[in-house]
This record gives structure tokens, C-alpha cells and sequence, in this order.
């Protein structure tokens, strides 16, 4: 170990390398809540050549590392593990270049999220990526989550706006593959082993994304519900409606809109009773008149037919703020809920309440003063359930009863925030043994001693 760090020491920069007691808490864990480790050391690389130096110095004495980005990651996989080295990116954080013609962003993995939103903006361009932790994660650890958001009805995955990245081995090789055409079939397109691998195969270091064009208006509106089959008949209709413009579709059952009107200060909920479902609505359109008379077009259609009981249609940037900070009140739920099983699964659209409603009954039947909450995006498949009883104890307990429940149903045990350490030993319900066994050989091949965030995904 000390020869290791000798060599370190002399091929880095003195900044790039921190020991012991100089290593701040902040990269003793992640978001998730995984039991925080310290590091051994925390490497701090400014460039790729940087980083390639490290991962070969690594690799050639055996040394496990776990990357990090923003920390904000809910399945464990940046919290260290014991023995192993921590490198943060957070350094790498520059923006090379946006293309306006080609409308392409060109920027290096420790960037956050929001400073590419805000780049992106000043040439009124749009990144299609948006997450609640904008202002902390990292565009790398997007990329390597395969981050969704609230965009992806429209936009799809991560995957889906990265044209190309760089990418640093194991053994320090540097693999790059950024490329900038959307059309580029010469053989295999080797960003997709990176991307959504969670630092397992390779560490991303520059990316380049499509931008898209920034919309001259967004309406918003919040609308009430009374029953699931009007939720699913609705995406269709509104699909129909108002076609690619529709950005935003986020349902949430009853017991989360509840709970965040009555902790979130100063929200009151606008409308005058209560009611089963509340859904947020977000279409993006280039003409504002023109824009306005559709959206509030679609939503009469669908009040008049029943479907909707009752809609309010945001007329301010404050009131579609208010709309969405209950959406987002997740966030200040979780700061005083206490020990909290948080979830994020993707099940087909159908089966959706069939499995809130029975996922409900099952915690309530075997755990006292237990609440359920439950909120998600819908349209792209994903369902987000937090539980909790006030028990450290029942957290674990409570995690596995919903994993094995969306065994049951055929679902994805992670729809957005990836495998990490905390679904790991669930893997085997969302995927088969043969779909494992190629991951493995995967793995194997391109990280043969096991270095690059062992532990994580298999």
C-alpha cells in the first residue's frame, strides 16, 4: 500500500491526493443511506490523462476504488467500501463546447446537471435531462446511472441524448468514443457499455449530448381524479392530444399528496375536497396562444367526457412552482419521516395499482402504524413507494417485501437510481440467470481483477 501511494504521490499533483484525517466525511457515503466508510485515500483527478494514471497505478498493485460524483445516488454504489480508494470527479468539471448547429453539449463527467441546463439555455437550447438534484449530480454519474427524471416520457433515458463519451478502463486505458453524429453504425457502439454500467466497466469522463430546442411556453395544470382506469385512459387521450408536447405525467395516489400538504410549510392544497388520484400535467409547445388554446382544449375534452373531476390550469410561473413543489415534496418528506424504505420499480402501466393497492394491503396487514406513499411518473413505467414505521429495524424488512413483490409482478426492481450495493442481491428478480451470467462475462472481460467499484450490480 505504501509503495502505491509513493507512486501516487509522485505522478500526481499534490491536490489530487488526500490521506487519512484530511479526508472531509462528505466521501464517507452517498445519499442512500448505506452505512458510510471512509476511504483508504480520496484521489481527486483534474484531467483524463490524470485519472488514467491512477486506474493503471491501481490496477497494477490490485487496489478496489468506487468512484464518485455528486453523492446523490440511492442505491450505495458511490459509498465506500472497506479498503478501497475513493475518486471523486468532481474536479473535472469543465464544459468544452456547445454546438449550436449541431446542437451539441461537449462537457467533462464531474459537471453538475444545472450548469449544463443553464449553458444549454443561454443559447436557447434544452438539455432533456431534469432531476431534483440538479444542482448536485453530475452529469458522469447520469450517464453512468442511465438517470430518468421527469423528462422521459418525451425524451427517453439518459441513454437516449448521449451521442458519445470517454471513458477510462480499469487498467487505465482510455477508451474514446465521442462521437457526435447521431448516425454512426461503424461497429459496435461502445458508449452503451459505459452508460447505465454504474462505474462497474469503465469510468465516463467527457460526454457529448444532444441538445434539443428550448420551447417558447409550458403549461401546466393539476388536475383530480377518481379512479386509476381514468389515469391510463387519460395518458392515451392527452398522447393523442397533445402528441410529442406532452413533457410531464405525474400521478400521485391520495396518501402522498396528503401527507405532503400537511408537512410541507405553507402548502395548502388547491383544491376544496378530496380526491383519490392527483395528476401534474406538463405540455411544452413553440407558439404561446396557440399553445394555450390546445392544452386547455385537451383538458375540457377529457373534463367533459368524466375522466377529469376536476383541473386547475396553472396561470403563472408561481402557480405551476406550487404544482410542482408538491410533486418534488419528496424531498422534505424524507427529512422528517425517519428511517424510510424509498423505492423506485417500473412495472408495466396496467399493473400499476393492481400492485399499490395490494403492495398496501400486505405492509398493513404485517407492520403496525405503517404509512404507504406513493407518487411516480406512469407514462414511462415508474412507481415510487416510500414506507416507513418509524423503525430503523422494519426499513430492511420492509425494502425486501417490495423487492420480492415486484418479483412477483414481473416489474424492474430499479427503474431510475441503478443496482448499487442495496438491490444487488435482488438482481435476480428482473433478470434472468443467462442475462447475469453475460454481465459477469461482461465484467470479467473488461475489469479482470475486479478493481472498478467491486460489489456494485454483481
Amino acid at each position: 500500500m505504501k509503495t502505491l501511494l509513493d507512486q501516487l504521490k509522485t505522478s500526481l499533483n499534490a491536490s489530487s491526493l488526500i490521506i487519512g484525517d484530511a479526508i472531509s466525511d462528505k466521501y464517507f457515503a452517498d445519499w442512500s443511506g448505506a452505512t458510510s466508510c471512509p476511504p483508504v485515500a480520496l484521489l481527486k483527478p483534474k484531467t483524463t490523462e490524470e485519472l488514467s494514471t491512477i486506474m493503471s497505478l491501481c490496477h497494477q498493485y490490485d487496489q478496489p476504488v468506487v468512484v464518485q460524483g455528486g453523492l446523490t445516488g440511492l442505491a450505495g454504489g458511490a459509498t465506500p467500501q472497506q479498503g478501497e480508494f475513493a475518486i471523486s470527479l468532481e474536479r473535472m468539471n469543465t464544459i468544452e463546447e456547445i454546438d449550436t448547429t449541431a446542437m451539441t453539449l461537449t462537457a467533462c463527467a464531474g459537471t453538475p446537471l444545472q450548469l449544463l441546463q443553464e449553458a444549454a439555455a443561454e443559447h436557447d437550447l434544452f438539455v432533456p435531462l431534469d432531476l431534483g438534484a440538479r444542482g448536485s449530480c453530475m452529469i458522469g454519474g447520469n450517464v453512468a446511472t442511465n438517470a430518468g427524471g421527469t423528462e422521459v416520457l418525451r425524451y427517453g433515458m439518459t441513454r437516449s441524448m448521449v451521442l458519445g463519451l470517454e471513458a477510462v478502463l480499469a487498467d487505465g486505458t482510455v477508451i474514446n468514443a465521442m462521437n457526435k453524429m447521431v448516425k454512426n453504425n461503424s461497429g459496435y457502439d461502445l458508449k452503451h457499455l459505459f452508460i447505465g454500467s454504474e462505474g462497474t466497466l469503465g469510468i465516463v469522463t467527457r460526454v457529448v449530448l444532444q441538445l434539443q430546442p428550448k420551447s417558447r411556453s409550458t403549461h401546466t395544470a393539476l388536475c383530480a381524479l377518481n379512479s386509476y382506469s381514468a389515469v391510463t385512459q387519460l395518458l392515451i387521450e392527452f398522447k393523442r392530444s397533445l402528441g410529442s408536447g406532452l413533457t410531464g405525467f405525474e400521478l400521485m395516489w391520495d396518501s402522498y399528496y396528503d401527507k405532503v400538504i400537511e408537512v410541507v410549510p405553507d402548502l395548502v392544497s388547491p383544491f376544496d375536497k378530496s380526491h383519490p388520484f392527483y395528476l401534474l400535467i406538463e405540455y411544452q409547445d413553440n407558439d404561446k396562444v396557440s399553445g394555450k388554446q390546445r392544452f386547455e382544449s385537451a383538458l375540457f375534452a377529457q373534463f367533459e367526457a368524466g375522466l377529469l373531476m376536476d383541473v386547475l390550469i396553472a396561470q403563472s410561473l408561481q402557480n405551476a412552482a406550487v404544482f410542482w413543489q408538491i410533486r418534488d415534496g419528496i424531498g422534505e418528506l424524507l427529512q422528517v419521516l425517519g428511517p424510510v424504505s424509498n423505492q423506485d420499480v417500473s412495472l408495466p402501466v396496467t399493473d400499476i395499482n393492481v400492485f399499490a393497492m395490494d403492495l398496501d394491503k400486505r405492509l398493513k396487514d404485517k407492520y403496525d402504524n405503517i404509512g404507504v406513499l406513493l407518487f411516480g411518473h406512469i407514462g414511462d413505467n415508474n412507481l415510487h413507494v416510500c414506507a416507513y414505521t418509524g423503525r430503523e429495524d422494519d426499513k430492511a424488512k420492509i425494502n425486501e417485501d417490495i423487492m420480492l413483490m415486484i418479483g412477483e409482478y414481473s416489474g424492474a426492481i430499479t427503474a431510475e437510481h441503478g443496482i448499487g450495493v442495496l438491490k444487488r442481491e435482488f438482481l435476480p428478480l428482473s433478470r434472468t440467470d443467462s442475462e447475469i451470467a453475460l454481465m459477469k462475462t461482461i465484467k470479467s472481460a473488461m475489469d479482470p481483477k475486479n478493481i472498478l467499484n467491486p460489489g456494485r450490480v454483481l
